[in-house]
């Protein structure tokens, strides 16, 4: 039986480390050809050895995604290297906390250029070669499935721009959904609550530090690995089946 992804292409945002990492190698082991988008040559160039090593395809793409050139440009070289694009996987993204009284604005707009705006221009990008998926074979169903948060759906003191950039997304996705659902293109959206990755390792504020040693220290966190099944769980459902959003907390994890 051939594998639930043979014939298809997936193109993952930020696999250079973490969820984005796992993911392509996820997919890669479902059948899938991937293209890999970062801006971390070497470590982009380390994972397209693994997949190649286990008869895997891949693209490898160093791109900045909050350049919308380069974002473009990656989607178009994705589908003229490799023939097609089945799956994007908007996982890029920085989480940025503190609190809006003395706020460095610049993280904001930087959190906003690639959590949100870079999301967008991808999927527009993408969105012309995922119809066409949709439209044939092998599967007759293409996939966006965007990375969102806990953060998506409560709204705490410190985080508020990085809890700005997440509800933009979960409105962009659905809205999304359903304007290209009935051409079965399914928009995914996956919410994780703490996951142990380099994410939270970009705040260096202390009271940000503390705020999170004292929420998350003594939590059993997700792994990237466990984050990557369910992107694969969501992408291999038949073609009748969406599904539309999952929020994935650690047991441990209350809220």
């Amino acid at each position: 039986m051939p594998a639930a992804l043979s014939g298809t292409v997936a193109l993952v945002t930020g696999a250079s480390s973490g969820i984005g990492e796992a993911t392509a190698l996820a997919l890669a082991g479902d059948g899938a050809g991937v293209a890999i988008l970062a801006r971390r040559r070497e470590r982009l160039d380390r994972l397209a050895a693994r997949i190649r090593d286990s008869g895997g395809r891949v693209l490898v793409l160093e791109a900045d995604v909050t350049d919308e050139d380069q974002a473009r440009g990656a989607v178009r070289t994705t589908v003229l290297e490799m023939g097609r694009l089945d799956i994007l996987v908007n996982n890029a993204g920085v989480m940025l906390l503190g609190r809006v009284e003395g706020a460095d604005t610049a993280r904001w707009r930087h959190m906003l250029d690639l959590n949100v705006a870079a999301l967008m221009i991808l999927s527009h990008a993408a969105l012309p070669s995922l119809l066409e998926a949709a439209d044939g074979e092998p599967r007759r169903v293409a996939d966006i499935v965007n990375i969102s948060s806990v953060a998506g759906r409560v709204a705490r003191v410190g985080s508020a721009g990085y809890n700005a950039t997440k509800w933009a997304v979960n409105a962009f996705s659905e809205a999304l959904r359903q304007e290209v659902t009935r051409r079965h293109v399914r928009v995914a959206l996956i919410e994780p609550g703490a996951v142990d990755t380099e994410l939270a390792s970009h705040n260096t504020d202390p009271e940000v530090v503390a705020a999170l040693q004292q929420r998350f220290g003594a939590t059993e966190r997700l792994t990237a690995e466990d984050i990557a099944e369910v992107i694969r769980f969501t992408v291999t459902r038949p073609r009748h089946v969406a599904v539309n959003e999952m929020l994935v907390r650690p047991t441990e994890q209350a809220d």
